[in-house]
């Protein structure tokens, strides 16, 4: 297959799981070969594409032609392969231990689950390869359609009524963004992606302003900054695996994926520094991090406490766009792949104590570290990582985040960024003592292996990340090349 047939077969692939999955209601060793054989073959296509962007290389794929001047249009550079790399290989991890939380859980709706974990990912690529505004924005609201069953997926009131208000905060979300987008099409048509951005200089300072106030409010919610986050906390009620692709796969990352592809390829960071919109958006980050980090901490329930977490660690990545900078933008568009491995081996493992210890709060796990080893200890792997422990993935992002601060001058995110660590200790430590230097209170086992390998896969992904950040899909690499043709693009200097 060609470099350029690539992306739409990419995005397609699991698509024609949809299709599938359906025919094998009854049949559910199929179903999961079906699931796994999908997520493997995108994997893969997408994998595919690596040596000719670490070349260099942008890989221009199908385009359809709609009415004049609108296309929809798919095109691979380093920074939507780096977050298709994530989504699909955690989507692959995911299928594997969907297969055992479902079965130990014995729930119910199975083929409506998996369909809709393969309508998202299909989504997630088609938002990662998205050539243009246009494309962007009907990948992304399909994945807030196909969210939807996931986050239902009990169907109690109490997942009815998340679901209905996750409807309610990203419907309403993508109806501004469509606002923004038509306006940003009539000054620019087309609206193709472009580093530098492509609406430098056409058109006044204050529309510019106002058109960036509507992309952040748009694409906000999905990247739950505050105070637009709270569908994020309440769609804890679905099932842990659904968790898992809400905080690290796919939605609050196509969010945040969308606020740097708006920062970077829309307006530019120059831009952004001639309206003051940088300011702005820096405050917005830095306020959401350290209220997150402070609504974490008085959480009981597990999920929960993650979910605060998420909303702090992914300002971090609106931080980095804010600022601007190589390093700044690097820590930024690493923390994709960093969080995603970190956040999903601590959800799998939140998944694990639901299922086999029966505990969904952050007490009354005394003593666990030793009878579920595996599941702690990635736990512990991903709690310290995002930390910023040295020698683990979160490492990597804060340092990059802390060193672009530096060099545009803004010292005081320094301090956001301790402080962050600091409260990220303080939610997440007690966990860990209690489980590790506690004596146990009764006999409990570890989850099966559909359970426990993917989550010791990604939490010894949250330390080999750390350790050497370019092993396996060049995670690092790609963000770099990213940060620069976006800095190289605007004229900004490094």
């Amino acid at each position: 297959m060609d470099l350029a047939s690539r992306p739409l077969a990419a995005v397609l692939v699991s698509l024609l799981a949809v299709v599938l999955l359906p025919l094998f209601d009854r049949r559910p060793t199929v179903r999961e070969t079906i699931t796994f054989t999908a997520a493997a073959l995108k994997l893969a296509l997408v994998a595919s594409m690596l040596p000719a962007v670490l070349a260099g290389q942008v890989i221009e794929g199908a385009t359809l032609p709609l009415v004049a001047g609108l296309s929809l249009h798919l095109r691979v550079d380093a920074f939507g392969l780096l977050f298709a790399l994530t989504a699909s290989s955690l989507w692959l991890l995911t299928s594997v231990y969907s297969l055992g939380y479902l079965r130990a859980t014995a729930s119910t709706h199975q083929t409506s689950y998996y369909v809709s974990f393969a309508a998202c990912l299909s989504a997630t690529v088609g938002i990662a390869f998205a050539a243009n505004l246009l494309t962007f924005f009907v990948c992304y609201e399909v994945l807030t359609l196909a969210t939807y069953p996931l986050v239902v997926h009990a169907r109690t009131p109490e997942a009815l009524g998340a679901g209905r208000r996750y409807l309610v905060y990203t419907l309403g979300a993508g109806q501004v963004l469509l606002v923004a987008i038509v306006w940003a099409q009539s000054i620019a048509p087309g609206a193709e992606f472009t580093p530098g951005g492509f609406l430098a200089g056409r058109a006044s300072t204050a529309t510019l302003g106002i058109l960036f106030a509507l992309f952040i409010a748009g694409c906000g919610v999905k990247a739950a900054i505050m105070p637009l986050h709270g569908w994020l906390p309440a769609a804890m009620v679905a099932p842990t695996p659904v968790s898992a692709l809400l905080h690290a796969v796919a939605v609050v990352k196509a969010g945040a994926f969308g606020v740097v592809r708006i920062v970077g390829y829309v307006f530019g960071v120059d831009t952004l520094r001639a309206t003051g919109a940088d300011i702005a958006l820096m405050l917005i980050a830095a306020a959401t991090i350290l209220v997150a980090s402070v609504r974490a901490l008085g959480e009981d329930n597990l999920k929960r406490r993650l979910a605060y977490s998420t909303i702090g660690q992914l300002s971090y990545i609106v931080l980095g766009a804010a600022v601007g900078s190589v390093a700044a933008l690097t820590g930024a568009m690493f923390h994709f792949a960093g969080h995603g491995f970190m956040k999903i081996a601590m959800f799998f493992s939140a998944g694990a104590l639901h299922t086999e210890a029966h505990r969904d709060g952050v007490r009354g796990l005394d003593g666990l570290g030793r009878q579920m080893p595996m599941t702690m200890t990635a736990f512990a792997l991903g709690a310290c990582g995002l930390a910023g422990v040295p020698l683990l993935a979160g490492f990597i992002a804060k340092w990059n985040l802390g060193v672009g601060a530096l060099e545009a001058g803004h010292v005081v995110l320094v301090g956001v960024l301790v402080t962050s660590g600091l409260f990220n200790v303080a939610y997440f430590f007690p966990i860990i003592y209690d489980a590790f230097f506690k004596a146990p209170s009764g006999q409990v086992r570890e989850a099966g292996w559909p359970m426990v390998f993917p989550l010791g896969v990604t939490g010894a992904a949250a330390l080999c990340l750390g350790v050497a950040p370019d092993l396996g899909f060049h995670f690092f690499t790609l963000a770099r090349l990213a940060a620069e043709s976006i800095v190289a693009g605007g004229g900004v200097p490094q």
